[in-house]
């Protein structure tokens, strides 16, 4: 069995993230509501960019406290695989 690995980011950095995520949630829910309602399309669009911003950035957020905690730590600790890994990440993410 694998051992699970967990995050150990500062309370403020998780409350903020996931007040973050909630707000998304919210407008993810007003943009179904628009296409239901027949919204002007470029209206929607617009929400659809407001909600990729607001994404990239809790991503941002997420990647910046993992660099900065889960990585340390896993380099301090011996385990460098953790660089691959963050590189592979990093690639994904900028495709």
């Amino acid at each position: 069995m694998t051992e699970k690995r967990m995050a150990h980011h500062p309370y403020k950095t998780k409350e903020k993230m996931i007040t973050r995520m909630k707000k998304i949630e919210g407008q993810i829910r007003g943009i179904s509501r628009m296409i239901d309602e027949d919204v002007y399309c470029d209206d929607i669009l617009h929400q659809f960019m407001s909600v990729e911003s607001a994404i990239n950035g809790v991503k941002n957020t997420l990647l910046e406290a993992h660099m900065k905690s889960c990585v340390i730590n896993q380099i301090q600790s011996g385990d460098l695989e953790v660089v691959d890994e963050l590189l592979k990440t990093i690639g994904k993410m900028t495709k």
